[in-house]
């Protein structure tokens, strides 16, 4: 759908939690290692210590070997979780390698991400946005500090990333300078009874923040993560 002289929008998804960052991995693979070291020392020491009270044991009164089963047993079983932790590590590394090698291939693309705010550059600004039922659709769009610049009222179709351009004119034909715009949009159905409206936005990827887990992509000056991203237009 496309205003010529009007247009359109939905709520803003910002960006990410900053995650834990990466000197976690080195100190647990470092903690790991060592444990590891420690456990080898600790279980030759008792192996050599069992072999020895076995060699001497009286033949007449035996050792009880079950408490030394039970301590093979808990050696085997931390030792097995050290190698675990160790594996999992490896592959914490290959996960984060693998997400900055894609965020990398998305800069210079258009993205399309669920947002509300759009960048109104060369006198457009454009939304995406999806009904379930044919609807009557209300818009208002404001600028950065809440002003209300234009407001819509049109009739659309069912449809899902239904396209919205604004020309950076308001209500009164004032064309407004580039910026961004946040949009809000309501609608309702032939009986009166409102209609879910969804709305995203499209912008070019002018960066990737790698320093960041998972990397965060700068979009119309906001970022967000991979997985945020619902279509590559481009």
């Amino acid at each position: 759908m496309t205003a010529a002289a009007a247009n359109a929008a939905s709520p803003v998804v910002s960006g990410t939690t900053q995650p834990p960052s990466s000197s976690s991995s080195s100190s647990s693979g470092t903690l790991s290692s060592t444990a590891g070291g420690t456990l080898a020392g600790n279980f030759q020491t008792f192996l050599t210590l069992l072999t020895t009270q076995l060699q001497n044991q009286n033949p007449l009164d035996p050792l009880d070997t079950n408490q030394f089963t039970q301590q093979l047993v808990q050696f085997a079983s931390v030792e097995q979780q050290l190698k675990t932790n160790d594996q999992l590590t490896s592959l914490v590394s290959l996960q984060q390698t693998a997400q900055s090698t894609q965020a990398l291939t998305f800069v210079g693309k258009t993205a399309v991400v669920d947002g509300s705010t759009a960048a109104l550059a060369n006198g457009s600004a454009t939304w995406d946005m999806s009904l379930p039922k044919d609807s009557n659709l209300s818009v208002s769009i404001t600028n950065s500090t809440g002003q209300t610049v234009f407001t819509g009222n049109y009739a659309v179709n069912a449809g899902n990333n239904q396209p919205f351009v604004w020309d950076g004119k308001g209500t009164d034909g004032t064309q407004w300078p580039n910026g961004q715009y946040r949009m809000t949009a309501t609608a309702v159905d032939t009986s009166g009874n409102s209609v879910a409206v969804s709305t995203a936005i499209q912008g070019v990827v002018s960066s990737v923040d790698l320093t960041q887990t998972p990397p965060l992509l700068s979009i119309n000056g906001q970022t967000y993560t991979v997985n945020q991203i619902k279509a590559i237009v481009n």
